[in-house]
């Protein structure tokens, strides 16, 4: 007798072939038949109508220190991924020398925006060693499956101390100290090194991230400690892309490893001319694996009395009189005469850059900034037209776009968000993300889940992914839903050797979601009180995934979670091997 069958699915079994309709059969956490399953089973989902797909693989996310005191690793398991990798951008908390721990939660806090106090209470630093930390995360189950990279941040810090975020340049014996902690982590499990070479990563007190200005033969080094090993994927977040200096280096590494690369840029010169994707379309020609990342989407702040941010921030009568109050307080507040005339007529530097007018009918730099700030409502949108903007609704009703702003920061008792797309948005829709998303090279990713806290609530992006693009979109072509699904399973399985899942194949891991597509919706976010220390963050709940199953247990039943707790740490090279059963 089978443990579970699901009946009657669409089953979209993540190889981008066409939908079926079929049944699953499992056995333990494996999958063991697709198609028509006969005989009875301990327990029966009736899939009729709903489409099945393996779970999300989201290889990249911040849940480092959460990983650790979190069983249900929620938002990102409320959205159907059932694996997470963390330990992007070169930040982590392995390795650790005993008394820099500190030093470590003010370099996340800083980078990710995840609140220090909650890290400090919720992390037990029952390891100093990668290894010992690998064992850390393998020793608490949870809802899903987390693997991680070793960072360049903790690592530098590690055998540099004091020195490791300055103009130090190491030696060769400092070098080869960090290259070895590297390939002991990656040996021990890791799935790969994950360095930050962006002036946008600094630390809390706004310090620029170990390895930031670490020299090629530094990065190079650390990367070819992992040669040899059956696994290890590179991971970097850089400026540096557009630059043939950078390249080279990358590329000197895939071909002397034959070990992948992932890259994120965060610069225009990698995206001008198609530079970074034909370089990675070279190389794949080539038989080197270069993997851009990109999301479904631009990167959101997200402003609102709920957040960390909106323009009035600065103003002398905020900080005075509201910045110390509690949502509900700052509402009744703002409802005030006296309080809504000063703070409308107060000058500040946010006000400012908001309010100036947009140059040729585009925003120049943070010019005209109301007129890419657009409130996301219960139902947000994330590809709005202009005239949806907080100047274009003024425009409309004949106000001042600051007097819009103002009121509504109040709606929904002061629950708004709103959403304001960062770079890749001045044409008002998102033709060049799908433009990139489609390329072969490309992995989809950035999702951030764990981390911006207070600003950004991306952990949602596969089923943003999902549901813009393969029902929503009005602004241009959709995707495919097979396509989408593959680029969300087994391709980002496959890039880090995860080859037990991603797909929906006997012998492969039951990890799978059941979902009602046409009921699939993503709600405004909302800030919660859950972290240690009462720490805040906001999260985005979805409605429409009525199963999850990891590793053949139902860990999620219509967004509620069951109690199971299946998942674990997924090591590199040792449970993520390609099984006789499923190999094509």
């Amino acid at each position: 007798m089978l443990d579970l069958i699901i009946r009657g699915g669409t089953v979209v079994d993540g190889t981008g072939a066409a939908p079926a309709v079929g049944d699953i059969g499992i056995q333990g956490d494996r999958i063991v038949a697709v198609g028509k399953v006969e005989g009875p089973a301990r327990r029966e989902i009736d899939a009729t109508g709903l489409i099945v797909t393996p779970g999300w693989v989201d290889i990249h996310t911040h849940y480092d220190g959460q990983a650790t005191w979190d069983a249900v690793m929620a938002p990102s398991s409320w959205h159907g991924v059932t694996t997470a990798i963390m330990g992007n951008c070169g930040v982590g908390f392995a390795p650790v020398r005993p008394g820099s721990q500190d030093f470590l939660i003010e370099l996340m806090e800083g980078v990710e925006d995840i609140p220090g106090a909650a890290l400090a209470e919720g992390i037990d630093w029952k390891w100093e060693t990668f290894p010992e930390y690998l064992d850390a995360l393998e020793s608490k189950p949870r809802a899903i499956d987390v693997g991680v990279h070793v960072p360049h941040g903790s690592v530098r810090a590690y055998v540099l101390g004091d020195r490791c975020n300055t103009d130090y340049k190491p030696d060769a014996g400092e070098i080869a100290e960090m290259a070895q902690i590297v390939r002991e982590g990656v040996a021990a499990g890791a799935l790969g090194f994950s360095t930050s070479r962006t002036l946008l990563h600094k630390d809390v007190h706004g310090v620029h991230v170990p390895g930031t200005f670490a020299g090629s033969d530094e990065m190079l080094a650390l990367g070819l400690s992992m040669k040899g090993l059956t696994h290890g994927v590179f991971e970097m977040v850089s400026d540096h892309l557009g630059d043939d200096d950078e390249w080279a280096w990358v590329k000197g590494f895939v071909e002397e490893t034959g070990l992948p690369v992932t890259l994120v840029a965060t610069s225009a010169g990698a995206y001008q001319g198609d530079k970074m994707f034909n370089i990675a379309e070279e190389s794949r020609q080539k038989g080197m694996d270069i993997r851009p990342q990109i999301a479904g989407r631009p990167t959101g702040v997200l402003h609102g009395l709920t957040s960390n941010f909106h323009i009035f921030l600065a103003s002398p009568t905020w900080k005075s009189e509201l910045e110390a109050l509690s949502v509900e307080d700052k509402v009744a507040a703002m409802g005030r005469p006296d309080i809504r005339a000063a703070l409308l007529a107060e000058d500040s530097p946010l006000i400012r850059a908001a309010t100036s007018a947009p140059v040729g009918g585009q925003v120049a730099g943070l010019d005209g900034l109301l007129w890419r700030i657009f409130p996301l409502g219960e139902r947000p949108n994330y590809e709005p037209d202009r005239e949806g903007s907080v100047a274009g609704l003024a425009e409309a009703a004949g106000v001042s776009p600051v007097e819009m702003m103002y009121d509504l920061l109040l709606r929904d008792g002061g629950r708004e968000l709103f959403y304001q797309p960062l770079g890749g948005y001045q044409t008002y829709n998102f033709d060049f993300f799908r433009k990139n998303m489609q390329h072969p090279n490309v992995l989809f990713g950035l999702s951030d889940g764990g981390a911006h806290c207070g600003v950004i609530a991306d952990a949602g992006m596969p089923s943003f992914i999902l549901t813009h693009w393969a029902r929503d979109r009005v602004k241009g072509e959709q995707f495919p839903l097979e396509f989408l699904v593959r680029k969300l399973t087994s391709d980002t399985a496959r890039a880090y050797g995860l080859n037990d899942r991603g797909r929906i194949a006997p012998g492969l891991l039951a990890d799978l979601n059941v979902i009602d597509f046409e009921a699939l919706r993503l709600f405004r976010p909302e800030a919660i009180h859950d972290l240690p220390a009462g720490g805040r963050r906001l999260v985005q709940r979805v409605e429409g995934y009525r199963y999850t199953v990891k590793s053949g247990q139902v860990t999620f039943e219509d967004g509620q979670h069951t109690g199971a707790l299946p998942g674990g740490l997924v090591r590199g090279g040792r449970e993520a091997v390609i099984l006789a059963e499923a190999a094509e």
